[in-house]
């Protein structure tokens, strides 16, 4: 499990082998949720997993997981089963982007994922809170950076300088990535990841860059339970406009 170090601000983590982390995390179900699901399993964590629909919960039950079917824009019933769960780590897996077949990716899906974005994290940091969980690890996007030097690095802004208004799909990802970050009560990672491919992705190949494969993906939420100290990382391939320096040094993560 995760231990808090005595005097430490909020949870500081040391692995203890013998015992097991209990991790929730929302979006099991999902695209990057799947795999993350095993890999976690995989781990001897345990792993209690949201999902909306039977037969999400059938896919988390067949991994060995335990499923929740839960909304993460209903906060009570969230909070409850993250309480219930008894988490020593939160991740944040959801997103509103899965097309039926011959479904696009239209404005109001946009504006749908941004909701999920405001309040179903909004949601996710009380939750965390209330379970007394030490870390929240989040996933975010890496592409949204304004023109200049490349590669950027994590602490650069993707806000437009005043007078310049910020998009709410774009103002969303800033609030998640704040919140998550920002909250004292738990240690909050921000995964920045890129373009996602491979099963279950739109694409089975890179497109246009930062790009990440869908398990590369997975794997660099798995090493966050007990790796890395809080802020944000990219989660991309190499060579594209993105630096990894940090997720490689800190998270010892790579993109194969």
């Amino acid at each position: 499990m995760l231990c808090r170090r005595p005097g430490s601000r909020v949870a500081s983590f040391d692995v203890v082998l013998s015992d097991v982390t209990r991790i929730f995390l929302a979006g099991a179900s999902g695209v990057i949720g799947r795999p993350l699901t095993a890999m976690l399993l995989a781990a001897g964590h345990d792993v209690t997993g949201t999902t909306r629909s039977a037969d999400g919960a059938g896919r988390i039950v067949a991994e060995g997981g335990r499923p929740v079917i839960v909304d993460v824009l209903d906060g009570p019933a969230l909070e409850a089963a993250v309480v219930a769960s008894r988490a020593d780590v939160v991740i944040y897996q959801v997103t509103d982007l899965a097309l039926a077949p011959g479904e696009t990716l239209d404005d109001e899906r946009l504006e749908r994922n941004a909701l999920v974005r405001e309040v179903g994290v909004q949601h996710i940091v009380a939750a965390t809170a209330a379970a007394g969980a030490g870390r929240l690890i989040a996933q975010s996007v890496a592409w949204l950076y304004l023109p200049g030097r490349e590669p950027h690095t994590e602490d650069e802004s993707i806000v437009p300088a005043p007078p310049a208004t910020t998009p709410r799909t774009r103002q969303a990802v800033v609030d998640l990535e704040r919140l998550v970050t920002t909250d004292r009560r738990f240690e909050g990672v921000v995964l920045r990841y890129g373009r996602l491919y491979g099963p279950g992705t739109w694409t089975a190949s890179p497109d246009e860059p930062p790009t990440v494969h869908v398990d590369a993906a997975a794997r660099a939420a798995a090493l966050a339970v007990d790796r890395g100290e809080p802020g944000v990382y990219h989660i991309a391939n190499d060579g594209g406009p993105v630096s990894t320096d940090r997720a490689r040094r800190l998270l010892g993560w790579t993109p194969v």
